[in-house]
């Protein structure tokens, strides 16, 4: 009785180690794939030139390119802001390069930041995307305001700040706010004075840099359309705005720096949205070796130490948000799981007493797949439930096999309940040993059913002697109760 009670004792604190576990395991969504491509954003300094851009890019390709990794790269300029560019990395198969995609990455970090005014970030493709809007590393962290000037006060104060996290790389921003811009300013009076109106200041304008089509030329197989704008290189810089001239009304060329001159400004390049609100994004990668359940933490809290303001608010977006959905599922979709098991064991044995010894299997198997991941490095991710749940149905069938054969000797040998049990943990040793090795689904049942098998023949026997007890104890307390008495007339 004292060693039964003891090991009662044991799965009781196998419950109460399995809810610590799950509180301090790392958790991610889907586990980082190398499918060997890779994928880059290039961000320039926002009062780059497209030419400027081009070569900026130019020597990115260059520097990947030399990687013994990689295979095939291509990029383009444009598309978006003026000042971004994209590119796409093939790399060469694993049995050659001998690494993964994410070390590649972490090789090519280092030669990638020696070109100045411009930086290129990398992520490697997974085959499972989810949602959110395109940047520059695989997770997003959205920032919305009422009003667009705190949105763009506090937003670069939270990416500073969460740069220096540890389990952070390749932190970078959509924010597009510096970008230059030339202002024309007419002097009305010198122009009125000048015989120039704005009409033509206007068509002269338009007619130098709007590319307006004036005419078509036919030819015999082909049209062409002729476009009308100054040479290229006045085009380059705000410089070429001083050789222009503006027709007056008596026919005269005057110059355009005779009644106006050029102020330059900082104007935002782009605004993004997300619903009705005004919107910046922060993207990061992941360090190696850190989880994303922690990357959420380190955030939130870089959020709260900085006072962000309440009306700057901030949400995951993409895997991100499908990782922080998932996890407030999990601990429903387990207990849903384990409800499933006791009705279905319910209706097989017709009783309420036996589901629970089968499920009483269950903390031990839990408690190991846990250890496992924490042993081996990894996260409880979507993956990693998936085996869990697995796992419950594998450990279910083990103290069935035990639980049946005990049941079948106790009612059809009438033999005792200790008896009974005892030889179904003799028989049954064999087809629980039974099982299967896959990673990384494999290791939370590996994991579980190590540990669940050194526990199970021991725990499972005194679970169902306790219940056992008890069930005959309520069976004589309603044997013993006296039978209503019946009056006749």
């Amino acid at each position: 009785m004292r060693h039964q009670f003891s090991i009662l004792l044991i799965t009781i604190g196998t419950i109460c180690l399995n809810l610590y576990l799950f509180k301090v395991v790392p958790k991610g969504f889907f586990p980082q794939q190398d499918t060997g491509r890779i994928n880059g954003s290039i961000q320039a300094d926002q009062a780059i030139s497209f030419s400027a851009l081009s070569q900026k890019m130019e020597a990115f390709v260059k520097i990947v390119m030399e990687d013994p990794a990689v295979d095939t790269v291509t990029a383009f300029a444009g598309g978006g802001s003026g000042n971004t560019a994209r590119m796409f990395a093939q790399l060469k198969p694993l049995e050659q390069r001998k690494i993964s995609a994410d070390q590649v990455i972490a090789r090519l970090r280092g030669k990638l930041a020696k070109i100045p005014g411009a930086a290129l970030y990398l992520q490697a493709v997974q085959d499972v995307n989810v949602g959110g809007r395109f940047g520059g590393a695989q997770y997003q962290y959205t920032l919305q305001a009422d009003h667009l000037q705190d949105l763009n006060q506090w937003a670069p104060i939270l990416m500073q700040r969460i740069s220096r996290i540890p389990a952070l790389r390749d932190v970078n921003s959509d924010q597009q706010i510096h970008g230059l811009q030339a202002s024309l300013v007419v002097d009305r009076e010198t122009a009125s004075r000048l015989g120039v109106s704005f009409q033509a200041i206007d068509d002269t304008l338009n007619d130098s840099f709007g590319q307006r089509q004036v005419s078509n030329m036919y030819m015999g197989l082909n049209q062409y359309h002729v476009v009308l704008e100054v040479l290229p290189q006045y085009q380059e810089n705000p410089d070429g705005l001083k050789s222009i001239y503006v027709a007056s009304k008596t026919g005269k060329l005057v110059p355009l720096s005779a009644f106006a001159h050029f102020a330059p400004s900082n104007h935002a390049l782009t605004v993004n949205h997300q619903g009705q609100f005004p919107s910046i994004t922060l993207s990061f990668n992941l360090a190696p070796g850190a989880s994303l359940s922690d990357a959420v933490r380190e955030i939130q809290t870089a959020q709260r130490e900085i006072g962000v303001p309440p009306d700057v608010h901030g949400s995951f977006q993409g895997a991100a948000q499908a990782y922080q959905d998932s996890l407030a599922s999990e601990p429903v979709l387990i207990l849903t799981a384990l409800a499933a098991v006791y009705i279905v064991l319910g209706v097989l044995y017709e009783s309420y007493i036996h589901p629970i010894t089968i499920l009483s299997t269950l903390p031990s198997a839990g408690v190991g797949a846990l250890l496992a991941l924490l042993l081996f490095h990894n996260e409880l991710n979507v993956i990693g439930l998936i085996g869990i749940i697995l796992l419950i149905g594998i450990v279910k069938k083990n103290a069935i096999l035990m639980i049946d054969f005990a049941v079948q000797v106790e009612r059809l040998q009438e033999k005792p309940a200790v008896e009974a049990i005892y030889q179904a943990c003799l028989l049954r040793f064999r087809p629980i040993m039974m099982t299967e090795l896959r990673r990384p689904l494999g290791l939370t049942i590996v994991g579980g059913l190590i540990l669940s098998q050194l526990l199970t023949l021991f725990t499972t026997p005194v679970v169902y002697l306790y219940l056992d007890r008890l069930q005959t104890w309520i069976q004589r307390s309603g044997a013993s109760q006296p039978a209503p008495a019946h009056s006749t007339d």
